[in-house]
């Protein structure tokens, strides 16, 4: 495992954020650290009668306005967030991919279900009116690669193409596995993160089947409170988060501004449960000591986590405890997913970015709508407004159905 290698850091030297809380990274950081969402969580007419019928979903984004008519056929609605975000990222990191060397920048994203909402309008298509009906475009486009596939085509990146699916920590095990092919020297560059954009009723009929997701219909708004005492399950957001990480010595010979660096990596598999954590958290534990290892960094050092922080009964508290275990009382904790959504793959895209400007900007964001803490919860979570406080390492951590873990360590 990585750990057993010398540290390597990662330059940091982009951004790229397209979220229900905003679009753009500045806009949903400051949505995110002052909890006022412009899109939020809204009731969807496909899932009226459903148990769970609103989502988050993204305000004021036209796709076809910023890719074209022509480009944005080719994509399902996850591979075109990726695009805008991975645009995004690229112009934050001052990268041109006309005169970048190609062949040296890989492209790494998770998506935990791609484009299954497609595959729910091909599915009425053919039990309406055939087969014949069924669009030739089904299989490209709804693959989980077809999210790096896609940007690869619109930046023209020729390195390494990987799509994960890790189910909801595929964003993290995405930018995990590009920090292991930069240190590899496999590439000089590499885009990732994570793409999601779910709006289906197939997928969120199973979720409310298996009571995984939350039912306050009557105040979707608050539905989604993370480390809560009365949380009652997690509400589905869609988005895209990635990140341009580099080499350092290509960060350096290119005099970029470097804005984190991703110094760590670990990952383990609960063999648990289809569904549920291991109760112990004996899979995160793993996975957290193994990035922490890998970063060459203590406990001690880490001032600020960003957790998984569902909003899950299960979840939330398991997660937490592993925390306080591994790295005492004295990081300051939040999740974000009450502002975004839990936009399940892409969240550990997301959430890493919020962590780097987190690290940039010496503050935590709130974890909004969590009103009575969890007296299950033993550790230092960040609500009502957004804590200012001093910290040079922060983690990322990520569990995915199937017992999929994995931690980031950042540092600045």
């Amino acid at each position: 495992m990585t750990a057993r290698q010398e540290p390597f850091a990662a330059a940091v030297t982009g951004l790229g954020l397209v979220t229900a809380a905003g679009v753009g990274a500045k806009a949903t950081w400051h949505a995110v650290t002052q909890e006022t969402a412009p899109g939020g969580v809204t009731h969807q007419e496909e899932l009226a009668d459903l148990p769970c019928d609103f989502m988050y979903t993204i305000a004021g984004l036209d796709t076809t306005e910023l890719l074209g008519v022509a480009t944005q056929r080719l994509m399902d609605r996850f591979a075109q967030l990726a695009v805008i975000a991975a645009r995004e990222a690229v112009l934050d990191a001052g990268l041109d991919p006309e005169s970048w060397d190609s062949s040296r920048v890989a492209v790494v994203i998770g998506s935990a279900h791609g484009g299954l909402p497609f595959y729910d309008q091909q599915h009425v298509a053919m039990a309406g009116r055939g087969a014949r009906r069924v669009s030739p475009k089904l299989a490209p486009l709804t693959v989980v690669n077809s999210a790096a596939s896609s940007v690869c085509m619109d930046l023209g990146a020729h390195g390494p193409s990987l799509g994960v699916a890790t189910a909801c920590s595929s964003g993290t095990v995405a930018l995990g596995t590009a920090h292991q092919l930069l240190r590899a020297g496999v590439c000089d560059i590499a885009l990732a993160g994570g793409a999601e954009s779910v709006l289906s009723r197939l997928l969120i009929a199973s979720a409310c089947q298996m009571k995984a997701v939350s039912t306050r219909r009557d105040d979707p708004a608050t539905a989604c409170r993370p480390f809560d005492a009365g949380r009652d399950g997690f509400v589905v957001g869609e988005g895209a988060g990635l990140l341009v990480l580099e080499r350092p010595e290509h960060a350096r010979a290119r005099h970029a501004p470097v804005r984190a660096h991703l110094r760590g990596y670990g990952a383990s598999s609960d063999a648990y449960a289809a569904v549920a954590p291991d109760p112990e958290g004996k899979g995160i534990e793993r996975a957290l000591r193994t990035a922490l290892a890998d970063a060459g960094v203590q406990a001690g050092d880490v001032g600020h986590v960003n957790a998984h922080g569902t909003s899950t009964v299960a979840n939330d508290h398991i997660e937490a405890a592993v925390l306080q275990r591994v790295l005492g009382d004295h990081p300051l904790v939040t999740s974000t997913k009450a502002m975004t959504g839990h936009a399940l793959g892409a969240a550990g895209g997301i959430e890493a970015a919020l962590t780097v400007l987190a690290l940039e900007q010496q503050l935590v964001p709130p974890t909004a709508n969590l009103e009575v803490l969890d007296p299950r919860i033993p550790v230092d979570v960040v609500h009502k407004e957004a804590r200012q406080a001093a910290f040079d390492c922060a983690v990322k951590t990520s569990l995915g159905f199937g017992g999929h873990n994995a931690a980031l360590v950042l540092t600045r």
